[in-house]
This record gives structure tokens, sequence and C-alpha cells, in this order.
């Protein structure tokens, strides 16, 4: 915006400037015309006066003396044809088309003594000329050639002065402009930047009231506006942590007169009713654990998202990591909930070069234990793949299997919060999971997608981007992990 601002005024400024400045050399070129054509009409009728009277004296002596000094002191040819014979100096001669109409006009009563305006990069002299004689008879005829070098040079020199005064005058507006631009738009620049801030983090700093009176004005109702919605968005987080703590306390407390009171039960029905409220307890409890990790997913994808609107080469690096080890434990701690479930559960073999992504291997491993607790839950008895694979420009952590799958619709609802597919409502759970997943992807880089593994199952894939691509280099064969075989758990 500065720019655009600021070529708008230079373009002004300049405009500005070249008037001003074709104005002066205007007034300059008709002042030097006018004062040459002066002197000039002064020698010309000063010339015409000795001729009239060498006419009537019949004497021309004097004449082509005064015409001789004048030309050797002015470098300017002189011309007078009188009724007895033609006076020469300087070398002018009536062999010049320029000169013969000069005395031609002359010789009709018409005087020729206006000149041109003089431009400075003109060349060649002009003729004045004018009659001279009695008010009934035309005694001669006096042509005076005009040297207007000098002339042209002093303009030249003029103008050589008012384009230095214009350039000066232009660098001065055009750094007058710059600052008046600055001192406008510098409010404007802080007052984006607050909107992002306050749009990433949900704050924004103090922003000091400079500027035209429209911009302070408008500055201090944005800091006021920034203020009041910190301490409203401050004021619901405190809420929601206040809220989910004392939730807690009230939770074990029920939990443990439930514990108290199963003991004093005795029928069978008493026991089933016992058992039905400690059930809804513990999806009381797991859906809190749930939300409060949501909170904490959603709070580093926030940290990361600020970081990257505010400054997008300052978002979070948690460093580079290998995550075939990752995908080992933690296939290794879903395999006894995969053999309990009927499940088999298959690792699939290390690609056999150097494995590298960006992510904080613990926020890894809650990802990937999340789709496996997903899989397992949902899928029984279903074969469940873990792989790793280098793509293009990236890199993919994959857990499928081959269950009946989602639809279309359900995958790209399943990263809402509390979504649950129609299909499982009947088995436990708080549809929190993708979400959670879907939050940690993106605090680390990463994107979720949910695809349909042909013939049927589903794939959930983790992408991250390939930090090998970033320098060019694609993952090649090298010296890395050996190559593992993939790694099998299966209901016995």
């Amino acid at each position: 915006m500065r720019l655009r601002v600021l070529g708008i005024l230079a373009l002004l400024s300049v405009v500005v400037v070249l008037a001003a400045s074709g104005a002066i050399l205007a007034s300059a070129s008709r002042e030097l015309t006018q004062e040459v054509q002066i002197n000039r009409n002064a020698a010309l009728n000063r010339f015409a006066q000795v001729a009239y009277d060498a006419a009537l004296d019949g004497d021309s002596t004097q004449l082509q003396r005064e015409m001789e000094g004048y030309s050797r002191l002015y470098g300017e040819g002189i011309l007078i044809r009188l009724q007895h014979g033609t006076l020469r100096s300087g070398g002018l001669s009536e062999d010049g088309a320029e000169v013969r109409d000069a005395v031609s006009r002359a010789s009709l009563n018409v005087s020729d003594t206006v000149l041109p305006t003089l431009q400075p990069l003109g060349s060649g002299s002009e003729v004045m000329s004018r009659s001279f004689g009695t008010a009934s008879q035309v005694l001669g005829e006096a042509v005076l050639e005009v040297n207007l070098d000098a002339a042209r040079q002093k303009l030249r020199e003029r103008w050589l002065v008012v384009g230095l005064a214009a350039a000066v005058t232009e660098a001065l507006l055009l750094l007058a402009a710059a600052r008046l631009t600055g001192w406008v738009l510098r409010p404007v620049h802080r007052l984006n930047a607050a909107v992002t801030e306050l749009e990433a983090t949900g704050r924004s700093s103090q922003l000091p009231a400079d500027g035209p009176p429209e911009l302070r004005e408008l500055t201090r109702s944005f800091s006021a506006m920034a203020q009041t919605v910190t301490e409203s968005i401050d004021s619901q987080r405190q809420l929601i942590a206040d809220t989910s703590h004392q939730l807690r306390n009230p939770v074990g407390a029920l939990r443990l007169r439930i514990d108290l009171l199963h003991l004093e039960l005795q029928t069978d029905l008493q026991l089933a009713a016992a058992a039905g409220v400690v059930a809804e307890l513990e999806r009381v409890e797991e859906l809190l654990d749930g939300v409060l990790k949501l909170a904490a997913a959603e709070h580093k994808a926030f940290e990361g998202s600020a970081r990257s609107a505010l400054r997008p080469d300052s978002r979070r690096n948690p460093g580079l990591i290998d995550p075939f080890p990752v995908l080992q434990e933690e296939v290794e701690r879903a395999a006894p909930a995969a053999r309990s479930a009927g499940a088999t559960l298959v690792l699939e073999e290390h690609p056999g070069f150097p494995l590298q992504l960006a992510c904080n291997p613990d926020e890894l491993a809650h990802m990937v234990g999340e789709l496996l607790a997903n899989a397992i839950k949902y899928v029984p008895g279903a074969r469940i793949s873990v792989a790793v694979r280098p793509q293009a420009g990236r890199l993919r952590i994959e857990v499928s299997d081959d269950g009946p799958g989602l639809s279309a619709d359900e995958r790209a609802a399943s990263t809402g919060r509390f979504w649950r597919s129609p299909q499982h409502k009947e088995i436990p759970g708080n549809g929190l999971g993708m979400t959670i997943v879907d939050r940690l992807a993106e605090a680390n880089g990463a994107r979720l997608v949910l695809a349909e593994r042909s013939p049927h199952g589903l794939v959930a894939r983790l992408d991250f981007p390939d930090p090998a691509s970033s320098t060019g280099a694609g993952p090649e064969p090298g010296p890395g992990p050996a190559p593992r075989p993939g790694r099998e758990s299966t209901h016995d």
C-alpha cells in the first residue's frame, strides 16, 4: 500500500515540477528573446537613421565606417541598400534567400523586426530589416544579421540551472512524500499487524496513538475493542479450566460413594443398577479426559498457527526424528488390546533408508496410538496395518484396516467434535479421537487424511512435509536401520 500511495504522490510531484519548470523555461526564452530583439532593434534603428542622413547628403563614408565597427564588435553582418549603391559589412550579402526576402519586404515599407522565440538546441542566425526614408518615399533598406548563439548559450545555462533545481525539488518532494506516507500509513500497518495478532492469538499489544487525528481515534477504538475481546477470551478459557478442574472432584467423590454403596447392595437388580451408574461415571470420566486432551491439542495447534500467521518462518520446529521406532513402540503397546479384540496388528517393513520428519515424538505417539485404538475398537477381528511411506515431497504414516470403512460423508465429518458413526453407536466412545489427531497433526505441520481402502476398509494417513524435499534431495537408499520383517499380533 505504501508503494502505491508513494507512486501516486511521486507522479503528482513530477507533474507539478515539470509544469513549473516548463513555465520558468518558457518565460526565460521569452525574456532572452525580447532582450536580444530590443538591443538589435535599437542598432537597426541607429543604422537606418545614419543611412537616411547618408542618402540625403550623398556621403556614405561615415555609414560604412560604423557598419564595419559594429560587425567587428558583435560579429554580425549588416547590409544597407541606398539609391546610389549597396553597403555591406560582416560578410552579409544578397546571395542568401533570407536576406533577399528581407530586402524585398523592406522595399515595400514592411518592417521585419520580430525574432522567433529562442530554443536552447537551435542553431544559425536570424535577420531583421526595415526601410528608411520620408513619409512618401522609401530611400533605402537596412538588413541586420542577428547572431543568436550567445543568447542560446545563456538559455542553455538557465535550462541547466532550472533542471538541477527541479531535480533537487523533486528529490525533496519525494522525501517529504515518503515521510508523509510513512506518517499516515504507519498506524494502518500497526493496526493490520494488531488485527492479525488478535485473530491468531486472541491478544493484541497496546498500540501507540500517532498519525492523523482520524487514525489516532481509530487506533484508540481498536485498542479498547481488543482489550475487551482479550478479557472475554481469557475469561472463557479460565471458566473452562476451572470447570474441568472442579468436575474432577465431584466425579471422584461420586465414584467413591458408589463403590461404598456397592458393598451394601444385596439383590441382582440393585447390583445391575449400580453397574449402570458406574458405567455412566466411566463414560463421564472418559469424556472429561477427551475434552482435556482435545483442549491441549487445540492449544498446540493454535500456537503453531499463531506463529505461522505472525512470523511465517517461526513455526514451532520440534526437530527431526525417525518415526519408525515410535511406530514400533505404539504397535507393541496396542498389541494386547488387538489380541483381545481378535484383530491382527501388522507393522510393515522399514523402507531401508533413513527416515526423518519434523514432529514431537510424544505427539506422534499420541496420534498413532489414537488411530490404532480407533481401529481396534471399531473394527474387531480386522487386519490393521501400520506403515511409513515416502512420497513426493512428503512422508506418510498410514494406519489402515480391512473393515467396512466409512462413507465419503462420514469421512468428511469424522474430525468434528463428538461425531460418531451411526454404525458404532453401541460401542462406548466420546467422538473426540479423530479430532485430537487432526489438531495434533496441524500443530506439527502435518495433515490427517481419511481415505477408502481397496477393496474395503479405511486408511488414515498422516502426511508430513519431507525435510529432504526442501533441499531438493529426495530420500535415497543408504545406510540406515536394517529392514525388519512385518510384526504381527494376532488373537490366539
